[in-house]
This record gives C-alpha cells, structure tokens and sequence, in this order.
C-alpha cells in the first residue's frame, strides 16, 4: 500500500510525462508551419461550405472563426458540436 508521499510522487511524475509528451506534440506541430497554415485554412473553407450548404444557422464571429483557425478540421467539428449542444456558436 502506498502511503501519502509516495502517492504525491507518483502523481507529480504523472504530471511531468503529460507535459513532456504535450510539449513534444507542440513541438513537432510546429516544426513545419506549412501544416499549420494549411491546416487553417483547409479548417476554414470546410466551416464555411458547411455553414452555406448544410447548416445555415451557425454564427460566423470572431470566436468560431477563431476557433477553427486554430485548430482546423478538429475546430470545425468542434465548433458544429457546440452549436448543435446549443451551448454557444
């Protein structure tokens, strides 16, 4: 059985490799900023075409626009899900 200083150990290493490996995905995203751009821009024509053909209602503002610069593709379902939980967008 693990007594309280060991737990606290064990967590605070937990802690250091989730930020290790958290800074190494940030570092091997943005190693190539080609894939960054072209990954924002790919988010943002999906966002609109959807927003045009298939859902007309979700609002086009500096946060959602944002939020699909930012992360692209992932931003854009992202951003659906909001709107389609009605918590915001």
């Amino acid at each position: 059985m693990l007594r309280g200083g060991n737990m606290v150990m064990f967590v605070e290493l937990g802690a250091l490799l989730v930020a290790v490996f958290i800074l190494y995905l940030l570092y091997s995203f943005l190693k190539n900023p080609v894939h960054l751009v072209a990954n924002a821009v790919v988010g943002i024509v999906i966002f609109l075409v959807v927003n045009l053909f298939l859902v007309q209602n979700v609002v086009i503002n500096l946060f959602s626009v944002g939020t699909v610069a930012i992360a692209g593709i992932p931003g854009v379902i992202l951003v659906l899900l909001i709107h389609f939980m009605g918590w915001g967008f």
